[in-house]
C-alpha cells in the first residue's frame, strides 16, 4: 500500500512535466519569432535609431515622439484612408463572392470537385508570381485587360500609374487572392449544417432564396466570423501585392500602413527606423483590437 501511494502522488507530477514538454516547443517557437519581435519592433518606435545605433544599441529613448512624428505625417490620413478602403473593399467582396461560389459548389454536380480545385490556384501562388501577373495583365500599353476594353471600344486605362485608378487596382488583385480561403472556409461550414433542414423547409415551401437567408447564413454565423477575422488581419498587412504592383504610387495614391511602413525602414537611403516601427505598431494594435472583440462576441455567443 505505501508503494502505491507514492506511485499515485509521482503520476501527476509525471504528468505535469510530460505536458510542459510538449508545450515547451510551442512556447520557444512564439517567444523567439512573435514575442521577441514585437518587443524588439516596441523598443524600435520609443527611440531615435540611427544606422549606426542600430547596430551599436546605444539608441537615445524618446518615447511616443515616433508616434507625434507619425501622426503629423501628410501621408498619415492618406495612408489610414486606403487601408480601411483596402480593408473594408476587399473583405466584402472576398467573403460575399467566396460565400456564392461556396453554395454554388455545395450542389455537388459533376466536375464540382474539379472546379473547385481549379479555384484553389490563385490562393496557393506564390504572391510574386500573382501580383507580377496583375502587373502584366493591367499594364497601360500591352495589358490583356486594356486590350480587351479595346475590343469592346473602350479607351485604355492607366491602371497601376494613375492616382484614379492604382488602389482599385491593387484591390482587385488582393480579391483574386483571397477569394480561394473563403471559399474553401465556408465550403466547410456548409458541409456541417444537416440537409434535413433543406428538406423540412422545401417541404414548408420556402424559396431557395428564404432556405438561404433562414437556414444557411445564420448557421454559418461562426465560420463566417472566423473566416472574416483571419482575413481583416490577413488583408491589413497585405504588403507584397501592393509593393510589386504600384510600390504605393504614384503619388501615394496606394499607400497603405505596410507599404509606408516599409518605406520608412528600408525604402530611403536614410531609413527612419522608429516612425516605420511605430506604424507597424498601428497594425499590431489595430488587428489585435478586432482580435478581442472577435472572442468578447463569441464569448457572449456561447454563454447565450
Amino acid at each position: 500500500p505505501p508503494a502505491r501511494t507514492t506511485h499515485r502522488r509521482r503520476r501527476p507530477a509525471s504528468q505535469q512535466w510530460a505536458a510542459w514538454a510538449f508545450l515547451a516547443p510551442v512556447t520557444l517557437y512564439l517567444v523567439l519569432f512573435y514575442a521577441y519581435p514585437l518587443y524588439r519592433n516596441l523598443d524600435l518606435s520609443l527611440r531615435d535609431y540611427t544606422v549606426r545605433s542600430f547596430v551599436q544599441g546605444n539608441a537615445p529613448f524618446t518615447g511616443l515622439e515616433n508616434y507625434r512624428e507619425v501622426f503629423d505625417d501628410p501621408t498619415f490620413a492618406p495612408a489610414l484612408l486606403h487601408t480601411v478602403v483596402f480593408t473594408v473593399v476587399c473583405l466584402f467582396f472576398q467573403y460575399a463572392i467566396g460565400l456564392a461560389l461556396a453554395v454554388f459548389f455545395n450542389q455537388h454536380f459533376r466536375l464540382s470537385a474539379t472546379l473547385r480545385a481549379l479555384f484553389l490556384v490563385p490562393w496557393l501562388l506564390p504572391l510574386i508570381v500573382s501580383a507580377s501577373t496583375w502587373s502584366w495583365m493591367l499594364n497601360s500599353d500591352s495589358g490583356i485587360v486594356n486590350a480587351a476594353l479595346h475590343a469592346v471600344g473602350i479607351g485604355p486605362v492607366n491602371w497601376l500609374t494613375s492616382p484614379s485608378w492604382s488602389l482599385t487596382s491593387v484591390v482587385i488583385a488582393n480579391i483574386w487572392i483571397g477569394v480561394p480561403f473563403n471559399l474553401v472556409v465556408l465550403y466547410s461550414g456548409l458541409q456541417s449544417i444537416p440537409t434535413s433542414l433543406y428538406e423540412a423547409a422545401a417541404l414548408d415551401g420556402a424559396s431557395a432564396w428564404r432556405r438561404f437567408w433562414s437556414i444557411t447564413f445564420p448557421l454559418l454565423r461562426p465560420v463566417s466570423a472566423i473566416t472574416l477575422l483571419l482575413g481583416l488581419v490577413y488583408t491589413l498587412k497585405v504588403f507584397d501585392i501592393i509593393w510589386i504592383m504600384t510600390k504605393g504610387g504614384p503619388a501615394d495614391s496606394s499607400t497603405t500602413f505596410a507599404t509606408w511602413s516599409y518605406r520608412l525602414g528600408f525604402g530611403n537611403l536614410l531609413p527612419a527606423f522608429g516612425p516605420g516601427a511605430a506604424v507597424g505598431n498601428l497594425l499590431v494594435a489595430a488587428a489585435l483590437v478586432f482580435g478581442l472583440v472577435y472572442l468578447r462576441v463569441q464569448r457572449k455567443q456561447a454563454l447565450s
